[in-house]
């Protein structure tokens, strides 16, 4: 079970997706809830990060720590800017999401240690969903890995892409033109992330998509005008302890690989 894009692209098929999106924002405006488990003040952050990630460039820049990687986009988290570990002493519980375990083994793996997820959902909640567990809405685990997933499906970005005829191929895509059809659909700038070419690679391949919202759950450019453009930001993939080393970076402007899921043998 994965997710799929409809067959066939209408040629109105841009106004329809921008449609159908606008329609969705309004469930994603936050409502008051109870007050959250822990105090955790106010650490600055500023927005919401909606992160994506192409299980293929994931198994590429791991080498050898998975096979078999889905063949759509997976989350990676839904990260706080500029905030990180709000408390130490909110320790993650598996039990809490338990209700939330078959959507999240599709829509949320670990690529790199199946089946085994929940060190990644650890990491995740433990470094990142206990800053935005500052907004009521996703003041709890449940809360924060439901939202999570809630947001994924709403943005529906595999489908995106597919509609836009953005899928992968041996042949290049110019980094512009994704932005650019990106920004068409969802009205904001996204963020998208490679991995800069190897010892014998020609380009960059795509690995990370960002989208942003605002604290109240609504879509907002990635950067604001003026804002310097950070080289490398963020998280580091499941395998990988810190973000030394090759990693992903802000996609140079030019051609970029978006790999096809190598074929595997059932």
């Amino acid at each position: 079970m994965r997710p799929r894009a409809p067959r066939g692209v209408l040629p109105g098929a841009l106004g329809l997706a921008l449609c159908c999106l606008c329609g969705a924002l309004g469930p994603w405006r936050s409502r008051s809830h109870l007050s959250a488990k822990a105090n955790i003040g106010d650490h600055g952050w500023k927005k919401l990060i909606m992160v994506h990630h192409w299980p293929t460039t994931v198994c590429k820049e791991i080498e050898n720590a998975c096979s078999d990687p889905p063949d759509y986009w997976t989350i990676h988290g839904l990260w706080p800017d500029k905030s990180e570990e709000c408390n130490r002493s909110w320790h993650f519980n598996l039990e809490e999401i338990k209700d939330l375990l078959p959507d999240m083994k599709i829509y949320w793996p670990d690529v790199t240690h199946p089946p085994n997820h929940s060190h990644f959902w650890k990491h995740e909640w433990e470094k990142h969903g206990t800053c935005a567990a500052q907004l009521d809405v996703l003041n709890s685990q449940k809360k924060y890995f439901g939202k999570s997933l809630d947001l994924y499906k709403e943005l529906s970005l595999n489908s995106m892409l597919q509609k836009l005829g953005i899928k992968p191929s041996i042949n290049y895509y110019q980094i512009s033109d994704i932005k650019d059809a990106l920004a068409s659909v969802y009205g904001v700038i996204p963020k998208v992330q490679c991995l800069p070419p190897r010892q014998g690679e020609e380009v960059q391949t795509i690995g990370q998509i960002e989208l942003c919202l605002t604290k109240d759950l609504q879509l907002r450019n990635c950067t604001e005008h003026g804002e310097p453009r950070s080289r490398r930001w963020g998280d580091a993939w499941p395998a990988r302890a810190t973000d030394e080393g090759p990693g992903l970076e802000v996609c140079e402007d030019g051609p970029a690989f978006y790999p096809p899921p190598k074929e595997t043998n059932h």
